[in-house]
């Protein structure tokens, strides 16, 4: 058949670009239980990949994609200037964020090693995949880069935004703004912090009203908090990771 033959039918069907052939290939698979071949495969893992490299988050169950990012608080002083690392569950919307003075590739690998993952291990969800911006905290040489080395030790793929473009973790930066009106500026104006660990501390105590008692607008939250979200889909999460324990055993 000619290329012109093969545009008249996509035209046909409502399947003249990429993304429309790509989510009707997904669709023919799920609804048929189609087998792939492998260049088809490819495809749609590159389109994934694309997607959410421009900021457009696929997210299938907590744990399915986690964003990253690092947030700039302020200069303060005897402390000096003071960072976030900031994950967020792209599903449920539960975050978490730990503060240091300084912004480096250990720092990004310590939030995920002493918060991220064993919260996420004592739930039995693991995380499957990250989403950061291309910083030099984040992207860098697997040999000599703390953070490539502990996604790769840990079995955790690593999905980067479209360059030059920072802002497409949207997730992550409409949290940002959210914790600084809704914690920060009001924390600064009612008390003078000394310590990085005075101000984790309150910070913590936000994160817990955040999380558990705060209603979310979230694709998958309707309404709920992200905790609540977190608990009702969790059995999603169990259910891929044992499907995918028993494909590994086969």
């Amino acid at each position: 058949m000619s290329p012109g033959g093969v545009r008249s039918i996509w035209l046909r069907n409502d399947l003249n670009n990429l993304k429309k052939r790509l989510v009707a290939l997904e669709t023919k698979m799920a609804q048929d239980g189609i087998i792939l071949t492998e260049a088809q495969l490819k495809v749609l893992e590159n389109g994934k990949n694309a997607k959410e490299a421009q900021g457009e988050i696929e997210t299938e169950h907590p744990g399915y994609l986690g964003a990253q990012d690092m947030y700039y608080v302020g200069n303060f002083k005897g402390v000096g200037k003071v960072y976030t690392q900031t994950f967020i569950d792209t599903y449920s919307r539960v975050a978490d964020v730990k503060l240091y003075t300084e912004k480096r590739a250990i720092t990004s690998a310590d939030m995920l090693n002493d918060r991220v993952l064993p919260w996420y291990g004592e739930e039995g969800v693991p995380i499957l995949r990250i989403l950061t911006d291309r910083g030099t905290e984040y992207k860098g040489n697997i040999e000599h880069h703390a953070f490539e080395l502990f996604l790769s030790i840990e079995d955790i793929e690593h999905t980067v935004t479209k360059a030059f473009s920072p802002q497409t973790n949207g997730i992550c930066e409409r949290f940002h703004k959210t914790m600084k009106n809704e914690f920060f500026d009001v924390a600064m104006r009612k008390k003078i912090y000394t310590s990085v660990e005075e101000l984790q501390k309150d910070l913590d105590r936000w994160l817990h009203y955040y999380n558990y008692d705060r209603p979310h607008s979230g694709k998958y939250c309707y309404g709920k908090t992200p905790m609540q979200t977190f608990i009702d889909s969790k059995k999603l999460a169990l259910e891929k990771n044992n499907e995918i324990l028993y494909l590994e055993s086969l």
